[in-house]
């Protein structure tokens, strides 16, 4: 019996990690298509649009759960809607100031902040290993932007959604342990929060008209894309596998996530790849590898 449980739960543990690495893909996608998306709407408005749509379609799958849902949890995930809003504000504004590679691996950050913000909670140092990872993830950022003193307005508000980001993986965990609120229901909080702040402060910067825009098919097939994949899925399947694994192994594996950010850059808007950045990246994805095979031992 104890030996079917465990293989049970290391199934379960490795059909949460190949997910999280889906999601690492997907949203290594979703910068060179918002930088393109960028090109035909403000970065307020992308948001509004692309957290509407997701709302719209999380509210129709889970419209039972949420009627069912405590009261508690519909506040612990507007909190949490609140805390991604405060990301893609820095995420999406950072990237319409710098490249879509920098911002990929810039964003990758958060695989160091998330164990020391975890740990630092519990009052310990992570383990000399995740340490280890994080100092050549770090090398690995400099050695890719050219040192501290070349980041520019666009990559320090990227470095602050980095650090945003471990304070939502942390504080998922801790805001949702114990709730039967589901993975969908949850983001569609969170996605109906983020709609109602960017609608809001629309409305309030420019009014009702603030709240349309003309733009091509691609431009709105890149929100459809950025919603429905990067969001929805991206989003349902992280809300599920933290709550199945620890918040610092979800955020190693989402470590994976500049590497595809920095050879899609290159693919689908023909940034540069140099040899700075080829290194750049391997020393990023060592960095969080070593991370996680550490997390992974404990």
């Amino acid at each position: 019996m104890a030996v079917s449980e465990s293989f049970n739960a290391r199934r379960t543990s490795l059909w949460a990690d190949l997910a999280v690495l889906g999601v690492a893909l997907v949203w290594g996608a979703s910068y060179p298509v918002a930088k393109g998306a960028l090109a035909y709407m403000p970065v307020l408005l992308l948001i509004f649009y692309r957290f509407t749509l997701t709302a719209v379609v999380m509210g129709a799958v889970a419209h039972r759960d949420l009627r069912a849902a405590p009261r508690r949890d519909l506040w612990a995930g507007a909190v949490l809607g609140a805390i991604l809003c405060a990301i893609f504000l820095s995420e999406t504004w950072g990237v319409s100031l710098t490249t879509a590679t920098n911002t990929a691996l810039i964003i990758s950050l958060c695989t160091i902040f998330t164990p020391f913000l975890e740990y630092g909670l519990q009052r310990r140092l992570p383990p000399l290993g995740v340490m280890a990872g994080a100092v050549i993830a770090i090398v690995g950022v400099m050695v890719l932007s050219g040192g501290m003193g070349a980041l520019g307005a666009g990559d320090l508000l990227v470095l602050c959604a980095a650090g945003l980001r471990a304070v939502m993986v942390v504080s998922t965990k801790r805001l949702m342990e114990g709730s039967r609120m589901s993975s969908a229901a949850l983001t569609a909080v969170q996605a109906a929060t983020v709609a109602a702040l960017t609608g809001a402060m629309l409305w309030v910067q420019s009014g009702a008209g603030g709240l349309f825009v003309r733009a091509d098919l691609a431009a709105w097939g890149a929100v459809a894309f950025l919603s429905l994949f990067c969001t929805i899925g991206a989003f349902y399947v992280q809300n599920a596998a933290v709550r199945r694994t620890s918040p610092t192994r979800v955020s190693l594996l989402m470590g994976t996530e500049p590497l595809f950010g920095f050879a899609l850059a290159w693919m689908l808007l023909s940034e540069p790849a140099t040899l700075s950045a080829f290194l750049g990246a391997a020393l990023i994805v060592s960095g969080t590898f070593l991370g996680l095979w550490v997390e992974r031992l404990r």
